[in-house]
């Protein structure tokens, strides 16, 4: 949980005051390490839970964070950047008996208590790494949590980069958008598990977790998917280090870390290289007035807060992170945060990865004491990022340059490492079967959170199901699995026919056309006429040579065209798009609702909207569109043996009388 009491940098002399608390407090720690002020005899273990409120009928973002704050009155929680997420504390516990289980019971009960407490507002609770149902407008500025933090995080950010921030990400599908800010990484949510280490171990255990990053990565992949794009197996890795990335393309191979950072080495000598490193590579983004004078309280004996460092820090998103905090008994101690880990797919599944991963931390010093004496620090990065695009179905690069497989590497090496790790610590021989088992289990069927996302949408898009109704599918699943409390490896595939899909609460963003096909407007005719019959459509959108949208051309435009044209004369000169296109076509914002669309296509007796976003063309709806989520409601109700009632809906009867003869001006829908 970040600092709330912070603001952005305003001037070069509060940077300049901020810069010498932040060396004050290097200075500080590097003498209590000197001096051994440091807790090192017990091992403490706690986590954060991040989480997604959506609205209980639609299970699309709900943006009313700081009301169920109000609502859920705890301590344990807090907010995030977005207005629709949460964060629950979970209270440390030392490292031994029944933790992991007592971790469990603390987690569900606090998130079936604030479930209970939001169900009046409509919302309920859902975890996953990257919510499928996410819109692009939820990320909106408009959308931040109003508090200061967050507002200058963002300003900062945006002032460093000096202009809009790039995604681009390709997997099956592929995902290329810009946005002012960075508000796209609200779409992550995690599970951030933390252990606490001595000073003496943190150099060996943080190694390890970094060599551990590609194996945990690969078995605890939950966010496939984003804005309906499939993507890599853990999306949040790309997603997050793209949406904060401040650094601009050059001519120049100047060598500049991204924020969000695995790392370039391993550690060599002590938790200071980091500390040291992020003060050199990232500039101050918060500060926030500093009321410690850290030399004098070490002088009289009192652990310092050292606040300048955690907030600068809290602003560098290693993906281990080292951290430094103070124990109820006043003594100060150190933590490494693994923040790897998405939240889901359930409960039980947030657990196991976090007894996998707590029991390998505990466990692999007794076959690598050193690990960077038998594994190369690049073998661990591509590992990490090679698990984070392809989870179970790539490949690592073991200890000693070996390749394997992640399931034949954790069935055989690294689940006996865990259990070991965890026997170590004393843990509960119920809560090691428990876990592991699941983890065993999991990796046994192949089946992760991202897996079973994955064939989900596949078995639903071959059934012809739209691709708004398949997340949707896919979103009511997770959350009826989630508060069955069963793992993911026992979960039945999504289906449609286990949840009401209302259509009706639909923005135009979630059921436009993206692959959109453009002609420019000095094409001759016979292109837009042959792309029509090619990919069987009746709109195609009209640029000029810079991208803009000039205008619209419609098979029945062309029919009118070419029936005319038998008649007339054969002309020299071939006939232009821009001759018969419709200019200044209708448009819409992928923000407008999917019955402000139809509403307009029936009034102006259009067959097609083009969805316009700060000036360009992103989108495209149709009647195709309109019939595709007709239908499938439609086939929905003949299973249940239900009927359809009603007028029919006069935008698809393009053979109305009423529709032969359109206004001056106006292009008519075409024939169905």
């Amino acid at each position: 949980m970040g600092d709330l009491n912070v603001r952005s940098v305003q001037s070069r002399h509060e940077q300049q005051q901020f810069m010498r608390y932040l060396l004050r407090d290097v200075q500080a720690l590097e003498r209590m390490l000197q001096e051994n002020w440091f807790e090192s005899d017990i091992v403490r273990i706690g986590a954060e839970q991040e989480m997604c409120l959506v609205d209980s009928r639609s299970l699309k973002p709900m943006h009313i964070n700081l009301q169920a704050l109000e609502i859920i009155n705890s301590e344990a929680f807090t907010s995030e950047l977005a207005n629709f997420n949460l964060e629950a504390n979970l209270d440390p516990r030392t490292f031994t008996g029944t933790a992991l289980s007592d971790m469990h019971q603390q987690l569900k009960e606090t998130l079936d208590s604030a479930q209970q407490k939001v169900h009046a507002t409509g919302a309920t609770i859902l975890l996953a790494g990257i919510l499928p149902t996410i819109r692009k407008s939820d990320v909106e500025i408009a959308n931040i949590t109003p508090l200061d933090r967050y507002r200058a995080l963002m300003d900062g950010l945006a002032a460093l980069r000096g202009e809009a921030f790039e995604l681009r990400i390709a997997g099956i599908d592929e995902l290329n958008l810009e946005q002012e800010t960075a508000m796209l990484e609200a779409c992550n949510t995690s599970f951030q598990v933390h252990l606490q280490v001595s000073p003496d171990d943190f150099v060996r255990k943080y190694n390890y977790a970094q060599a551990l990053a590609g194996p945990t990565m690969a078995i605890s992949v939950n966010s496939p998917m984003l804005f309906g794009r499939r993507l890599w197996h853990e999306t949040r890795i790309a997603l997050f280090q793209q949406s904060i990335d401040i650094r601009t393309f050059t001519d120049h191979l100047r060598d500049r870390s991204p924020r969000v950072t695995f790392g370039k080495d391993w550690l060599h000598s002590s938790i200071m290289e980091i500390y040291r490193e992020d003060i050199a590579r990232f500039q101050v983004l918060l500060t926030t007035d500093v009321d410690e004078d850290v030399m004098a309280m070490l002088e009289a004996g009192t652990t310092p807060r050292l606040r300048a460092l955690n907030i600068h820090n809290s602003t560098v998103y290693r993906w281990n992170r080292p951290c430094y905090g103070i124990s109820p008994n006043g003594k100060p101690h150190l933590r490494i945060e693994n923040r790897i880990l998405p939240s889901g797919p359930s409960v039980p599944d947030a657990m196991a990865n976090a007894a996998f991963w707590l029991g390998l931390m505990n466990g692999m010093e007794d076959s690598y004491p050193d690990i960077t004496q038998h594994m190369e620090f690049a073998d661990a990065k591509a590992n990490f990022f090679a698990a984070a695009r392809f989870g179970m179905d790539t490949q690592l690069t073991w200890t000693h340059g070996i390749k394997i497989s992640p399931s034949d590497l954790i069935l055989g090496e690294l689940l006996p490492m865990a259990r070991t790790g965890l026997q170590k610590a004393g843990i509960a021989p119920s809560d090691i079967d428990k876990y592991l088992g699941i983890i065993e289990a999991r990796t046994a069927s192949g089946r992760t959170g991202s897996s079973w996302m994955l064939k989900s949408f596949n078995v639903l898009a071959k059934q012809k199901v739209h691709r708004d109704e398949i997340i949707s599918a896919i979103t009511a699943s997770i959350y009826q699995h989630q508060h069955e409390g069963k793992p993911v490896h026992e979960w039945d595939l999504a289906c449609t026919d286990k949840w009401e899909y209302e259509p009706s609460s639909m923005l135009v963003e979630e059921f436009m056309t993206t692959d959109i096909i453009t002609v420019q407007e000095d094409d001759i005719l016979d292109l837009p006429a042959n792309l029509m019959d090619w990919r069987r459509i009746r709109h195609v959108a009209v640029e000029d040579h810079s991208g803009k949208l000039v205008g619209l051309i419609t098979s029945r435009m062309m029919l009118r065209h070419y029936g005319h044209a038998i008649n007339q004369p054969h002309r020299g000169t071939p006939t232009l798009v821009k001759d018969i296109m419709r200019r200044d076509p209708i448009t819409v914002a992928p923000e407008d609702s999917i019955i402000k669309a139809m509403e307009l296509m029936q009034s102006r007796r259009v067959g097609s909207l083009p969805v316009m976003k700060n000036g360009n063309l992103i989108g495209m709806i149709t009647e195709a569109e309109f019939l595709d989520i007709t239908s499938a409601l439609i086939k929905r109700l003949a299973r249940r043996g239900g009927r359809v009632a009603g007028a029919r809906p006069e935008a698809v009867d393009s053979n109305s009388p009423a529709q032969e003869q359109p206004p001056a001006g106006e292009e008519e829908a075409p024939n169905a």
